[in-house]
């Protein structure tokens, strides 16, 4: 008898909004593609850099790196794989209109030296570049020239491409077909370069936006696997014999932002600009009333703006803000701030978000604020987001894929300029942060560079520049018949790990 074909059906929370891994720095669209995509390294399973595209590496100078590539490796349209594809893909992500370019902020250019030699230049004495490349995925330089697909597509700005709904990766899995807000199929590339370690031929990924549908559908049998299983369904999840439920802290700590422009969304002076009206605004939150009542105690209050996982943290800063909504209330007074009207932007992404909106919210109207709510789709909030056209949002960041606190430092705090600030959606910009910032980017000895790091955090929470909440559960439930389903604290799946 023929052996049965393997489907996973993984019911995600949201879709993916583009087979484009360039188009939106978005790590679960970047974690979902890279079973398609693959880049010159990769993180293996205990979140180590490993060989992927890239055989070895070597630092010819402190300003440049030269790769070997994998021999033999073939794109999934049947075009051999070279240096050349590389150059065009680090061009592509490196764009000034690329969305990706903040994961490489220390790119300078590269050269070919023959078909499976590359050598990349970066700023001086630059540590991360492996963590920068594990989700710079390569393309086909041909590819993308027949299709016109060398200019980099956009979700923020809704400049699509070839590559929006095409793909043509080197991945273990090659897409054959996409509905987008439907049903994305994925099924097995039998000339994947690796030995594959998973049983899969086939993976339906499908979006659910409501946990209740998603919980009764993983109950049913409808879907096999979801990595957003919410922590109000765990205990019943947990009693099904016929479903696993696989527990963890997530890296991503979930913080709250400010405007830092003169005017609000409505043109009135922007209060926010004013420190003791940040600190206020952080008095007011109850951080132990959110974890139990919101997050069902699955959370970890927090007082730093980078997990205890990734390197940069420093315990000193970690310590959550008790609320005090009296000298909350002292501080507006003091800064002439009572009673001031603000539009508070949040999406859809994180875990509890709204709860987690409509929690906050509460609790600055108890000191007299007057927050007013706007909670939306993902799709309809990014716009918003990457124009400035917020006054208080949310922000969850797990430092991905550089795993390393200058990931935040870099792309959220530092001021918006050239590679740096792409997700400074406030608008801070502090000259002494960005250069502790820049100092910790080239600084290759590694206790100075935490160090560095650890200070760059120091300003920013001196100048109450995030409120840091917490970092989120991780929980993901799958059907009982998958038996090797590793977790990753990145919350991303790899499913050419799974075995069915």
């Amino acid at each position: 008898m023929p052996a049965m074909s393997a489907t996973l059906k993984w019911g995600a929370s949201r879709d993916i909004s583009s087979l484009d891994p360039y188009s939106y720095g978005d790590s679960f669209a970047l974690g979902v593609l890279n079973h398609a995509y693959e880049g010159l390294v990769r993180y293996d399973r205990h979140l180590k850099i490993e060989p992927a595209l890239a055989t070895s590496w070597e630092i010819v100078s402190p300003t440049t790196w030269r790769f070997k590539l994998r021999d033999g490796v073939k794109f999934h349209n049947g075009a051999d794989f070279t240096a050349a594809d590389v150059q065009a893909s680090l061009l592509r992500a490196s764009n000034p209109k690329s969305p990706l370019r903040g994961n490489i902020p220390a790119y300078r250019g590269s050269r070919v030296i023959d078909a499976h030699t590359i050598e990349i230049d970066v700023s001086a004495n630059y540590p991360l570049l492996l963590n920068d490349l594990t989700t710079i995925y390569i393309f086909n330089a041909q590819w993308m020239k027949d299709n016109n697909a060398e200019a980099p597509t956009d979700v923020g700005s809704g400049t699509e491409g070839y590559a929006t709904y095409h793909e043509n990766g080197t991945g273990p899995f090659k897409v054959e077909s996409r509905q987008p807000d439907a049903k994305t199929v994925f099924v097995k590339f039998d000339g994947w370069w690796d030995k594959p370690q998973h049983n899969i031929d086939r993976i339906e990924l499908t979006p659910i936006a409501s946990s209740a549908t998603r919980v009764a559908a993983l109950l049913a049998g409808d879907i096999d696997f979801t990595d957003q299983a919410p922590v109000q369904d765990l205990p019943r999840l947990t009693a099904s014999p016929e479903v696993k439920v696989l527990e963890g802290t997530d890296l991503r700590t979930v913080m709250i932002g400010f405007s830092q422009r003169d005017q609000l969304l409505s043109g009135a002076p922007n209060p926010m600009k004013d420190l003791r009206v940040r600190q206020a605004m952080q008095l007011a939150i109850d951080l132990d009333l959110i974890n139990k009542k919101v997050m069902r105690g699955k959370s970890r209050n927090a007082g730093a703006l980078v997990a205890p996982q990734i390197p940069g943290y420093d315990a000193a800063l970690d310590m959550p803000v008790k609320a005090d909504p009296e000298k909350a209330k002292a501080l507006l007074k003091e800064a002439g701030a009572e009673g001031f009207e603000f539009d508070f932007n949040c999406a859809d992404t994180l875990v509890n978000e709204e709860q987690i909106c409509q929690a906050v919210a509460s609790m600055w109207s108890r000191i007299g604020l007057k927050p007013k709510l706007d909670q939306g789709t993902r799709a309809v909030q990014t716009p918003k987001r990457s124009a400035g056209k917020v006054d208080v949002y949310t922000l969850g960041w797990a430092t991905l894929p550089m795993l390393d606190t200058y990931s935040l430092t870099s792309q959220v705090l530092h001021t918006k300029e050239g590679s740096f600030g792409i997700f400074n959606w406030g608008g801070w910009s502090d000259k002494a942060f960005d250069t502790v910032t820049e100092a910790s980017a080239v600084e290759l000895d590694q206790g100075k560079r935490l160090a560095l790091e650890a200070q760059s955090l120091k300003i920013a929470k001196d100048h109450a520049l995030m409120i840091p909440l917490h970092q989120q559960p991780l929980a993901w439930a799958t059907r009982a018949k998958i038996h090797d389903f590793p977790l990753f604290s990145d919350n991303l799946p790899r499913l050419w790990l799974v075995k069915m």
